[in-house]
């Protein structure tokens, strides 16, 4: 057995499973309750890392097949249930944005329009900050890696830059500005992941789950939601953390410096980096108004990868070769399928009903104050949680339905715990594969990084909820 398999935890999910398979209560229905085992299943195995998310995809997508566990009447109606998640719009729209993000790396425009934000707006400590918000702001319609943004684009960066001012890791001195600026990095690439479905891997599971509410979100609707809040908390985040973090350097003239130099090393504008950057903007400006000439944002994402490819900005090789993107495709389309059939076959509304009798009696609470506490409890189950995806699909549709049942609006609802899950991030340094990077380059302690998430976030949540709620019903959306 490979050491990327965890054997025994693997026969022990197994085992479970198959014990209760058997065990149905009498007011699930059969079909649902298998549906829910198979689920729960890779919900499990996700959160517990027994193997890489795209193998969990494949196996449960093999056992729902073999089980037919939705209820199919033959074999191949069995496969097409398992297979059906393949067929989602809004998973193709993230593969692609995959492919086009790794355009930002392989030219190298990523990392001059991060070297350019510092050159402009980098002479203070917190001017580094912003000019690392712009950058990710920037790259963020088109990289639903964090880990890519932050990880790929930012982190060597801000670990040049940090070293230039003698701010080192795992020493006192990083506390002079490498610290600050790692943390900044985390809680803005939280902030970015609300403002497009495209900036985020779990952002088109929650477009997915809100429909079944009735709560109908394209590109644009997702972003004239988020905008006002998001870009409130990018002004004020970087702020919060320079007084948390306290950076020792507070002039960074040397980072004018230091972005020059790179960006001499690097030349002038390649023809890659032009082709990539045109096709960018072009993308971009279809996502927001593509619908008013009859172009699906999908469609517009292949349309960008095409001209990628023709223009061999590209090659066929860097696409078989985004292995992030494949794995994406299998794990996402495998939770996509489960959990349309769970709601199709009626348990999520059972579930939500179930709750829902049992917090009756915050039913004669006003609906602003249950939204407030249903999200406090969504966000904070996240420290149980080791992906913010496994979180997505395990409660999203739960916490929605229960909200619903207590009279809250839908649109605020799914909204708030929409962005909610992108939030909740950087509570801890081991949600997200970009955290680990930022928490293990050695500049920040455990400490400081679960002191530094919790207040970040009830700020971060202040915002969404007040700010928030006051711009959805000034839009029409309540």
């Amino acid at each position: 057995m490979h050491d990327y398999v965890k054997i025994i935890p693997v026969l022990s999910i197994a085992l479970i499973a198959s014990i209760v398979w058997f065990i149905r209560p009498d007011a699930i229905e059969l079909h649902s309750w298998h549906t829910l085992i198979i689920f729960l299943s890779t919900i499990v195995a996700i959160m517990f890392n027994v193997m890489p998310m795209g193998a969990i995809g494949i196996l449960s997508i093999t056992v729902f097949a073999i089980t037919g566990a939705a209820g199919a009447i033959s074999s191949k109606k069995a496969l097409t249930d398992a297979l059906s998640g393949f067929n989602s719009d809004l998973i193709w729209l993230i593969v692609i944005a995959f492919f086009i993000a790794r355009g930002f790396i392989k030219t190298g425009l990523g990392e001059r329009i991060a070297l350019l934000m510092i050159c402009y707006f980098g002479k203070r400590t917190l001017g580094l900050a912003y000019a690392l918000s712009f950058a990710d702001l920037i790259l963020a319609p088109a990289t639903p890696s964090s880990t890519a943004r932050a990880g790929g684009v930012m982190y060597p960066i801000v670990n040049a830059l940090a070293c230039t001012f003698k701010s080192y890791p795992n020493d006192p001195t990083r506390k002079k500005m490498g610290a600050y600026l790692m943390m900044c990095m985390s809680h803005i690439n939280d902030i970015t992941g609300t403002l497009f479905i495209t900036a985020y891997a779990a952002n088109p599971l929650i477009v997915k789950f809100a429909s079944s509410f009735g709560v109908q979100l394209s590109w644009g609707d997702w972003f004239i939601a988020a905008s006002i809040p998001a870009l409130i908390s990018l002004f004020f985040i970087p702020i919060a953390l320079y007084f948390i973090m306290k950076p020792h350097i507070e002039e960074t003239l040397e980072a004018h410096r230091f972005a020059t130099q790179e960006l001499a090393k690097k030349g002038a504008l390649s023809w890659e980096e032009l082709m990539m950057g045109i096709t960018f903007l072009g993308v971009l400006l279809l996502w927001v108004c593509g619908a008013n000439f009859g172009i699906h944002a999908t469609t517009t994402a292949l349309i960008g990868l095409s001209i990628l490819i023709v223009t061999g900005v590209l090659s066929w090789d860097d696409i078989k070769s985004e292995k992030n993107a494949w794995d994406t495709l299998i794990w996402l389309s495998a939770l996509l399928m489960m959990a349309e059939f769970l709601h199709k076959l009626g348990f999520t509304k059972w579930f939500g009903t179930a709750i829902g009798e049992h917090l009756h009696a915050m039913a004669s609470m006003h609906w602003v104050i249950i939204l407030v506490v249903l999200n406090a409890i969504y966000t904070y189950t996240h420290y149980f949680f080791a992906s913010g995806t496994a979180q997505v699909a395990a409660l999203y549709v739960v916490f929605l339905g229960v909200g619903v049942k207590l009279g809250i609006p839908a649109y605020p609802l799914a909204l708030l715990l929409g962005f909610s899950s992108s939030l909740y991030g950087s509570l801890t340094p081991y949600t997200h594969a970009r955290g680990v990077i930022l928490f293990e380059s050695g500049y920040v302690t455990k400490k400081e990084w679960l002191s530094a998430g919790f207040i970040i976030n009830l700020l971060n949540q202040l915002i969404f909820i007040v700010v928030g709620l006051a711009w959805w019903k000034m839009v029409g959306l309540y």
